[in-house]
């Protein structure tokens, strides 16, 4: 489910970063929709009693690792992201941050003990091959935003394995709107600070804009959801490998509407 949403995500994201003249101000906006919306759902679905009392027996070390979640996982990543996207192709971002699963594997397999195996490691090759194939990949050119959605990636990567250690004694619940509610105060913060102008234009956003934020914050808070859910259940790489398949469902889309190099 997290591949499939990620996939159309990241398509519908290009679209709407492309509505905003500075590319952060889409995920500041969305990111503390999502917050809101996780912490909404936490108290409408009876779930926010037990999550109290976990909020209240959390440990410095939980608390450090929750802000840790935030900060990159929640804030500076999307930072990166958004930027080196509105830059370059949706299917490139795409691929780049489905790398995820290559640095993972690098950080689960001393930290976590987790082991990959020859399957695995087959599979996600093929799922990478694939894209060759779809008419909507005209390969990599390590260009600026590359980079950035590329050092987001790693971020991503580190946040797995550092959420992974969390969720062993946290609710995903917990952790999805700790990473989404701080990250987005620091996003906001970081905007006021670097464009306090455009914060000031919140107000002023007109409905083409709100349709976009709100229709990436619903994509956003499904992903988050999954996300958490699948990695407190299944090994980091297992469901980073997974996640690789949502390559093929954004180089598709992008064959049929943006390259139009669509083929059987």
């Amino acid at each position: 489910l997290t591949a499939l949403i990620s996939g159309v995500s990241i398509f519908i994201n290009k679209f709407a970063v492309a509505s905003f003249a500075n590319p952060i101000m889409l995920p500041t906006i969305k990111n503390s929709l999502v917050g809101l919306l996780l912490l909404a759902t936490l108290v409408a679905s009876g779930r926010w009693q037990k999550s109290c009392t976990q909020l209240k027996s959390l440990t410095k070390k939980q608390i450090f690792q929750l802000i840790g979640v935030a900060i990159i996982g929640g804030a500076l990543p999307f930072y990166l992201f958004f930027t080196g996207l509105a830059q370059i192709p949706a299917v490139n971002a795409s691929i780049i941050h489905k790398s995820l699963v290559l640095w993972v594997a690098i950080l689960a397999i001393p930290l976590l003990k987790e082991k990959v195996s020859k399957t695995m490691a087959l599979a996600v090759l093929v799922l990478f091959a694939g894209n060759l194939i779809v008419g909507g990949f005209n390969g990599l050119t390590l260009s600026k935003g590359e980079i950035m959605v590329f050092l987001a990636t790693l971020l991503w990567a580190t946040e797995t394995i550092l959420a992974k250690k969390v969720l062993k004694s946290l609710n995903a619940d917990i952790v999805a709107t700790a990473r989404m509610g701080l990250g987005s105060l620091i996003l906001i913060v970081v905007t006021a600070i670097t464009s306090s102008n455009d914060i000031i234009k919140i107000i002023s956003l007109n409905s083409s804009q709100w349709f976009w934020i709100s229709l990436t914050a619903v994509t956003l808070f499904a992903y988050v959801s999954t996300w958490y859910r699948a990695l407190k259940l299944a090994p980091a790489i297992t469901v980073s490998a997974v996640l690789v398949s949502s390559t093929l469902i954004t180089n598709i889309l992008s064959a049929i509407f943006i390259t139009h190099a669509w083929n059987l």
